[in-house]
Formats: structure tokens, C-alpha cells, sequence
């Protein structure tokens, strides 16, 4: 939903929201979107002429091609999306794929990268860029850190279990710690039971298919993450696609579902179900979730939801979107989330009835082939996972979840107030900020790490063509003053390349303190 400025929905829909839901999606001025469109023709008129030169050998061509002797194969690359790499995306390719040599908390160091041939090959200085402020790691509760409890515990694991299992858990790779990190996830969430996976791209794409088939129905959000929409291919169920958050256009394809059946034989659909995400993260959008389970049991369907960005960064015990919302576990029949975030560790996770957990583990490919998760990150996600509930003796866990709140909501208003146009919930650590113009999207990250900031940059096709982003991830770890150095300088740069776009009538303010106002509905 892009059309107007501020939506805002309280308790409206027959009681169902018990706080506000406030998202914010302002529609691409006219003139930005012209001027967009045409950048893009710009470039792919000079992509063009610039293959032309490169056929006749006038120019020297770098990136990965045909051979003159494979024409007659089938292609190896896709025509545009290899064209897109040579002559849109090698322009700013610099502002990626930068290496880290610390730990990715508040700040970091980053290794110097240059270029002598137009950001085909990198070599690296030898120079270190110390103390960069990262807004780009989904360090959601600052868990990813080499020193403290967490690090200690992990330490402590690789010494008595070593740093792999080598084998599958159905095979002498189930350990200890394994059983009972599953029965404290299961715990942390509410539910029966719960099982863990090594990878977390694999607990969406390898157990979707073991819960959905032929003759099954998938509803499945728009802007759904790349490893749900790869298991919902992989299920060879029928996939139909809503508007993202829309629930008019859920209900509308959960009718049709219903009325019509299945095509041609139109017998009744095996089963229903309806995949969304907790936080998404490209758009900053929370899941509209009391209306998704309301129409899951007027329909009679499934629900599997995705909270890889929302576990442990939303809701006032870090429990997610079904925290944040007040809502019952038992009302979502497939709970999926990832330890990569919030806990720093790696891997995901399948939670619900115990039935569920007990058919996926002799029926998921991702629990019957993978390797078991390796001991320290295990020991990782409980020591992180214990603090967030308290159980480690100390209060630290609350206070981040509160912090990650306040910084969220802090970070959100000032930039609105200096005139950029920001995307998604009050709510979500992942913040949006509307670049548009491809070319900015280097300039933009370009001009931040000279300030000593680092950045992440998205354009197409990880975003609509017109809807390129720089995608700041707030953190706990995260202080009042490194939050005002960033925006300080973002409000620079935003002047500098021309980027506050809103046309909302601005604030201004640059040094204002905390409004602990803003955040009692935060409270317990």
C-alpha cells in the first residue's frame, strides 16, 4: 500500500489492535519518478553502445560472458541480468562487499578497498577504516559481541564439544544441548515443541515442502523473503500472490479458494496456507497480524509465519510480532524465525503443536540430510536467548529489548523531521530512508564511510525499479550519541545530494533529548 502519507489503525477493526498500528508509506513525488526512469534509460542507452563498442573489441569487457565458441549453447546468464551487472551495477559496486576485520557491533573497522579499472577488480591498502559506525547488521540486541557472557559460554562449548559434530542429528550428531535449546526456544515462544536448523535460508525452503503439497493452496505476500517464495516452488503446491499487507486482497483470494476449489476438478483445497513475514525487510513493515489470524480461522487455513527480523526485536519480552500484538502462540500454526539477528548466532527454527514438530523431524529434508548445529553457536543462542528472558539472574536481556524500542522510535521521528521520505511500522529496527536515483545510491554510502558511517545501499532487483533505498538497521547497542553523530551526518549528506524528498511540512531539530512518552506502550 503506497497511496498516502501516514496510516494509522487503531482498535478499530472490531477490537483486534490493542495499540496503535502507525505505518508510513508516502508516495514517490512525480517530478523524483520521471527523473528516476529517465537515469535508468540513460544508462541502458550508454549500456547499450558500450556492448556495441565491446563486440568489436573498442572496448575491453571484464565480467563473466560467452565464450565466441559457446553460441550455440544454451546461455549460461541471463541477457539483462548480466547486462544490469556490466553497466548499472559495476558503477557502484564499491559501496558492497566491503570486508569487516572486527566484531559487527555499534562501530567497526573496516579493511580500505581501491580500485584502478572502474570497479571491476579491488585490491586491498593494507589501510584499516577504525571505528566506522555500522547501520547496517541486523545486530538487532547487540548479542554479537566477542567479549561478555555470550562469548564466554560459546568459548566454553567449543573446549568440551569441539567446533563441529559431523554427522546429521538422526545419526550420532544429536548432542546434549541440542534438546535443550529446542525446549528453551519452545519455551522463550509459548509453544508445545520446537526444532532447530542449521541454516536459516534452509528452515523456510526445505520445510515448506514437507508441510504443503499438490493439491494444496499457498497464499503468499508479495514481498515475501526469496527463501519462502524458493519453498513454496519447491512444494508444488498452487501459489497465489496478495498486495503486501492487504488484507482486502487476502480475503478476496481466500473466497475465491473456498468458492472455486481447486482448477478444473474444483474439488475442495487439501489445505490453506498463508505465508507472511514478522518484519519485512526491505519495506520496515510490521505483518498486519490480528487481521491475518482473523481471516485464518473465519477460513479455516494455516498460517505459517516468518519472524527471521522480528524475533527478539519486537514486543516488550523481545518475543516478536505475536508479543508485540498481544496475541495468543497457539493461533499461528507454524512459527519460523532465525538466530542470525537478534541472538548473533546462526540457523532457525520450527516451532508449534508438538505433532507438527514430531511429523517434521522424520519429514524435513533440512533435518534429515543437514549436519547438526555446531556447539558454540548453540551455546550462543540459550546464553542469549536466557538473558532476553531473565533467566541468567540479571535484568540486561529488558533493557535491550527497551532500548532497541527507544532507539527505533527515536531514530524514525528525526528523520522524518529533516525531510526524508521514510518507509514502514514506528515500530521495526529496519528503516527504510528513499534514495530513488540509482546514482545516489553510490553517492549516498560513498559519502557516509568518508564521514566514517557505514551504510547499506539496495536498488533493483532487490527493489521496484524506481524504489531504491539506503536500509538503516538500528541497533541496542546503539547510544544516544553515536544515533545524533549518524543523523547528524545523514542530515549532511541528505542536503548535500539532494535527498529529503517528503513533502511533509519539517521539523526542525537536531539535538533534542529522549521523549520517554513516546514509549509507555512499550511498557509491560
Amino acid at each position: 500500500m503506497k497511496a498516502g502519507h501516514v496510516h494509522v489503525h487503531a482498535a478499530s477493526h472490531g477490537g483486534l489492535y490493542s495499540r496503535p498500528f502507525i505505518e508510513s508509506f508516502e508516495e514517490t513525488p512525480m517530478l523524483v519518478a520521471v527523473f528516476t526512469y529517465m537515469s535508468y534509460g540513460i544508462l541502458t542507452i550508454f549500456g547499450y553502445l558500450r556492448d556495441f563498442l565491446r563486440h568489436w573489441k573498442i572496448e575491453r569487457c571484464n565480467i563473466a560472458r560467452e565464450k565466441e565458441e559457446q553460441k550455440d549453447f544454451v546461455p549460461l546468464y541471463q541477457d539483462f541480468e548480466n547486462f544490469y551487472n556490466r553497466n548499472i551495477y559495476m558503477r557502484i559496486r564499491d559501496s558492497w562487499n566491503r570486508p569487516l576485520c572486527s566484531v559487527p557491533g555499534a562501530k567497526m573497522d573496516l579493511l580500505e578497498q581501491a580500485t584502478h579499472d572502474y570497479n571491476w577488480t579491488f585490491h586491498y591498502t593494507g589501510r584499516v577504516m577504525h571505528d566506522v559506525i555500522n547501520l547496517g547488521s541486523y545486530n538487532y540486541l547487540g548479542f554479537a559481541d566477542n567479549t561478555g557472557p555470550c562469548a564466554d559460554s560459546a568459548a566454553e562449548a567449543t573446549m568440551k564439544y569441539g567446533v563441529g559434530v559431523a554427522s546429521t542429528r538422526q545419526e550420532i550428531g544429536n548432542l546434549d544441548r541440542h534438546e535443550e535449546m529446542e525446549k528453551l526456544v519452545a519455551k522463550f515462544l509459548g509453544v508445545e515443541s520446537a526444532m532447530t536448523f542449521g541454516m536459516g535460508f534452509a528452515t523456510n525452503s526445505m520445510n515448506i515442502p514437507a508441510l504443503s503439497g499438490k493439491g494444496c493452496l499457498i497464499l503468499s505476500d508479495e514481498l515475501n523473503h526469496a527463501s519462502l517464495v524458493l519453498g513454496a516452488r519447491l512444494s508444488g503446491s498452487t501459489i497465489r500472490v496478495f498486495k503486501h499487507n492487504n488484507m482486502q486482497s487476502l480475503e478476496k483470494l481466500l473466497r475465491e479458494a473456498i468458492v472455486h476449489g481447486q482448477p478444473r476438478t474444483h474439488r475442495p483445497w487439501k489445505k490453506i496456507l498463508i505465508v507472511v513475514e514478522g518484519i519485512y525487510s526491505m519495506e520496515g513493515s510490521v505483518v498486519r497480524l490480528p487481521e491475518v489470524i482473523a481471516l485464518k480461522k473465519r477460513y479455516r487455513a494455516y498460517l505459517y509465519l516468518d519472524e527471521a527480523h522480528s524475533i527478539g526485536a519486537l514486543g516488550p519480552r523481545g518475543r516478536g510480532v505475536v508479543d508485540y500484538f498481544g496475541l495468543d502462540p497457539c493461533d499461528v500454526d507454524v512459527m519460523m524465525g532465525t538466530f542470525t539477528k537478534s541472538f548473533g548466532a546462526a540457523g532457525g527454527y520450527i516451532a508449534g503443536k508438538r505433532e507438527l514438530i514430531e511429523y517434521l523431524r522424520s519429514h524435513s529434508h533440512s533435518a534429515v540430510y543437514a549436519t547438526s548445529m555446531s556447539p558454540p553457536v548453540m551455546e550462543q543462542i540459550i546464553t542469549s536467548m536466557k538473558c532476553i528472558m531473565g533467566e541468567d539472574g540479571t535484568t540486561m536481556g529488558c533493557e535491550r529489548v527497551r532500548q532497541l524500542a527507544k532507539n527505533t522510535v527515536y531514530f524514525r521521528k528525526r528523520l522524518r523531521e529533516m525531510g526524508f521520505i521514510i518507509y514502514g511500522n514506528e515500530g521495526s529496527p529496519v528503516v527504510p530512508m528513499m534514495l530513488y536515483m540509482p546514482a545516489k545510491i553510490g553517492a549516498f554510502a560513498r559519502e557516509m564511510l568518508k564521514r566514517n558511517i557505514g551504510v547499506v545501499g539496495v536498488g533493483f532487483p532487490a527493489t521496484p525499479i524506481i524504489e531504491s533505498r539506503a536500509r538503516f538497521c538500528i541497533s541496542a547497542a546503539h547510544t544516544k550519541d553515536v544515533l545524533d553523530t549518524a543523523l547528524s551526518v545523514i542530515n549532511e549528506v541528505g542536503d548535500l545530494l539532494q535527498l529529503k524528498y517528503s513533502r511533509r511540512k519539517r521539523q526542525p531539530s537536531l539535538a533534542r533529548p529522549f521523549d520517554d512518552n513516546v514509549y509507555e506502550d512499550i511498557d509491560d
